[in-house]
């Protein structure tokens, strides 16, 4: 039984998701779609509605432009979190949670089983087909992540009532990142292969989605780097340093400040990884690519 919660605001993809779940889930449900179409809120504060009214102990959070390929998927994600060491279980997730400001996925960490995910991935902002985008290195069908992406997940009332959705994440981005790591401090976080769904938006990443990732190294960067005891020790400088290098050029490509900037790597600096070596290679770094778009763009960020 499970209380499956959406943040609608288009009611044609919430008519089109509303069917499929009947078709598919093949357990008993009930649907809390909440309209945020009008005076909108962010989606952790309709989510924290949704599990408030919600009457199951399973609570499933899925965006509404999507549609379920596997069926009975309701009894299978019911078999996971019937383990009361799992809170949290998605599609798609990480083993590395970077210091540097990033989503649930890091690029920069050059790890062949950094990563799970199973989706079949539709685009709306792009013209190219749909792809299904299946990597599971390990071949198993539950894997341990540290943080996964939002476009579905469940967890239980019981880790609900413990840790809600931080409503200070007012937007549509960086939520689940947040959650994640909540979650990962009490529960194990998991990645499933046996629930295939479509996605029929890529999302977008912009200035929103910078500032929410921000500001979820501001508020946990005292424990990152956070990673799964199997990540190789001697990977995680290069990756961090990669990865600062890269937040630092995409922040002065979108036209924050060098204070703002000089502030992520400050609040970065509240973690025990961030030793003063590194601090300064990347203060250095900072100042250097400052210049050179000031000489190249005519401009000073």
């Amino acid at each position: 039984m499970i209380s499956i919660i959406i943040c609608s605001v288009n009611q044609k993809h919430l008519d089109q998701i509303s069917q499929n779940i009947s078709q598919t889930i093949g357990v008993e449900y009930e649907l809390l779609a909440i309209d945020n179409s009008k005076n909108p809120k962010g989606i952790t504060s309709i989510y924290n509605e949704g599990a408030k009214r919600a009457k199951y102990e399973y609570l499933c959070f899925v965006h509404e432009d999507v549609l379920f390929e596997t069926m009975n998927w309701g009894e299978k994600v019911s078999q996971i979190l019937r383990n009361k060491s799992i809170g949290l279980v998605g599609i798609a997730g990480s083993v590395y949670k970077s210091l540097a400001p990033s989503g649930w996925y890091l690029y920069e960490l050059n790890y062949p089983a950094k990563a799970f995910q199973k989706i079949r991935q539709a685009y709306k902002f792009q013209d190219r087909p749909a792809r299904l985008v299946d990597y599971n290195p390990s071949k198993k069908k539950l894997n341990e992540v540290i943080c996964i992406d939002g476009v579905w997940f469940c967890t239980t009332k019981s880790v609900i009532n413990d840790i809600p959705f931080d409503e200070s994440f007012d937007g549509f981005h960086g939520y689940d990142v947040d959650f994640s790591l909540a979650v990962a401090q009490k529960y194990k976080v998991m990645v499933t292969f046996d629930v295939l769904l479509t996605h029929f938006s890529e999302g977008r990443f912009d200035r929103k989605w910078l500032d929410a990732t921000l500001k979820v190294q501001e508020k946990w960067n005292h424990c990152l780097p956070f990673y799964l005891s199997d990540v190789p020790k001697n990977l995680i400088y290069k990756t961090e340093k990669g990865a600062f290098k890269k937040s630092i050029k995409q922040m002065l490509d979108w036209g924050y400040s060098f204070g703002e900037i000089k502030t992520m790597l400050d609040n970065a600096r509240k973690s025990p990884f961030m030793k003063n070596k590194l601090f300064f290679k990347l203060y250095f770094y900072l100042i250097k690519k400052r210049l050179f778009y000031s000489l190249t763009y005519n401009r000073t960020p």
